[in-house]
């Protein structure tokens, strides 16, 4: 039977004023149209709390017991890769038995809800360091000095692709906790490989990596794309190349070249932090244009490359690099470990 709708206060109140006078159940109900039961019901409730509003309803009792509650935060904190699964595995070694959405809902309760963990770069003990030794030295650095940087890096876009996710139990602001994200490492297949350079001025000359890159070609590279960037983008003296510390940047070849540059001074760079280079953003801006215009194949995947990569304003570029000191107090919040960047 469905539940019917309750009655309004005047209703209420002309039943107990109604009853005042001293009339009966039955006759009430028979006066104002309604059953003598719940015309009884009101009177009772009128007599009982001398009120006819209705009280607070407690609902149905949890569940789970404050001290299973406390079991399951603790599992999900200490393992946040924790699934549904083994928390209604463990309630019932404990005696409760409670299906995944009684476990959702108190976790919701609790603040935590069930996240794809963030993929971040792995760090060992020495990168950790290193970031935050970076972060201390350039934490005070001016806007102006970053204006100077020529930031660059390479890139996979792919044609096609697909992410694997993971799921942990996690606050909203843990996101980037290390317990919380899944190490990648780079791999290739089913796309091309670019490099890039960008400042504060716009972007530079894009270029498409064919076959394996090695030092001799990284050279090429920056003699024939970095140094026509800077001319082009009205860099003057002063400015600062900054790349990660792949091999091929490393490489004798590389450094012999940049040595014999005397005019060009390098960043020093912590490895394994794509989130300090504001290129990675960029990638991500050039990513999002592509997949508007949905490239058929590879070379036409590198054509849509070059066009949107000239089309990026440089405001969009200006505003990469504004406020870089925010990326500096993410990394010593987090000790040295991967940023929301």
């Amino acid at each position: 039977m469905a539940k019917t709708s309750e009655l309004c206060k005047d209703i209420r109140d002309k039943i107990v004023d109604v009853h005042k006078a001293g009339m009966g159940y039955r006759t009430i109900g028979k006066q104002l149209g309604e059953k003598a039961t719940t015309v009884g019901a009101i009177i009772r409730k009128w007599k009982k709390f001398k009120m006819m509003v209705n009280h607070p309803r407690s609902g149905a009792p949890c569940k789970i017991s404050p001290r299973g509650a406390s079991m399951i935060m603790r599992k999900v904190r200490d393992q946040p890769r924790t699934t549904w699964q083994d928390l209604v595995n463990d309630l019932k070694r404990a005696g409760t038995t409670v299906s995944k959405k009684t476990i959702s809902n108190t976790l919701r309760r609790h603040g935590l809800k069930s996240c794809s963990a963030r993929k971040v770069p792995l760090l060992k003990p020495a990168h950790v360091q290193a970031r935050l030794k970076f972060a201390n030295d350039h934490l005070d650095d001016p806007e102006e000095e970053w204006e100077k940087v020529m930031w660059s890096d390479e890139t996979k876009i792919e044609l096609f692709g697909l992410n694997s996710t993971r799921r942990v139990w996690r606050k909203k602001k843990d996101e980037y906790n290390p317990k919380n994200t899944i190490p990648t490492v780079k791999h290739g297949g089913g796309n091309i490989i670019l490099w890039g350079c960008f400042s504060t001025k716009g972007t530079g000359r894009l270029h498409r990596i064919e076959g394996r890159m090695d030092g001799a070609i990284y050279c090429e590279i920056l003699a024939n794309k970095l140094l026509p960037s800077i001319r082009a983008l009205k860099m003057g003296r002063g400015w600062v190349f900054q790349h990660d510390n792949d091999p091929k940047h490393t490489a004798r070849a590389t450094k012999e070249w940049l040595r014999k540059k005397q005019h060009l001074k390098v960043l020093e760079w912590p490895s394994q932090s794509p989130d300090l280079n504001p290129i990675e953003n960029l990638w991500r801006e050039l990513k999002v244009r592509i997949a508007q215009r949905q490239p058929r194949n590879l070379k036409d995947l590198e054509k849509v490359c070059m066009e949107e990569w000239a089309k990026i304003p440089a405001a969009v570029c200006a505003n990469l690099v504004k406020n870089y000191r925010k990326r500096m107090i993410s990394v010593i919040a987090n000790t040295g470990f991967c940023t929301q960047y």
